[in-house]
């Protein structure tokens, strides 16, 4: 039997008003994502964010509105040069116990004075869950990003 959860990819780019330098850093800086991941938000609930960056280490992050409805995610870095690429390999948790593991792969290319942001993302194990992270979980993290990029008094 074959797996097929590997032929499930996303890709998506998303240009960004930063070098990649500071695009890359506010990725992966813990303190930096702490912001930004609850910037657009009214109520920004729990973010707690972890982050060993060199190859082996992981970044984890937890989040959510309540400590009873909390996503779990964490990212085990097999490549990192900065400011250039990103790959990890992502296993994530829902409130309802369901997991699911992905690869990404995560490229900054400095463009037209800002950085091109490039993820391909597969291992997903049906479209529909492809689909809400191109829409809800990268698109929300890029708005997010872009926000703390642009805020006053960067």
């Amino acid at each position: 039997m074959t797996d097929t959860t590997d032929t499930i990819e996303l890709r998506m780019t998303r240009q960004l008003p930063a070098t990649p330098e500071e695009v890359f850093d506010a990725y992966t800086d813990a303190e930096k994502q702490k912001i930004w991941f609850s910037i657009l938000s009214t109520e920004p609930g729990i973010v707690e964010i972890e982050v060993d960056l060199r190859v082996g280490g992981t970044q984890t992050a937890v989040w959510g509105p309540n400590r009873d409805e909390l996503f779990r995610e964490t990212q085990t870095f097999t490549v990192i040069d900065r400011p250039h690429r990103l790959v990890t390999t992502s296993t994530g948790a829902g409130p309802d116990g369901q997991t699911m593991e992905t690869h990404i792969d995560i490229t900054f290319e400095a463009q037209d004075g800002g950085t091109l942001v490039s993820v391909v993302q597969n291992g997903f194990p049906n479209v529909e869950l492809r689909d809400f992270f191109r829409t809800q979980a990268w698109g929300g993290a890029f708005d997010r990003i872009e926000a703390y990029l642009t805020r006053d008094g960067r």
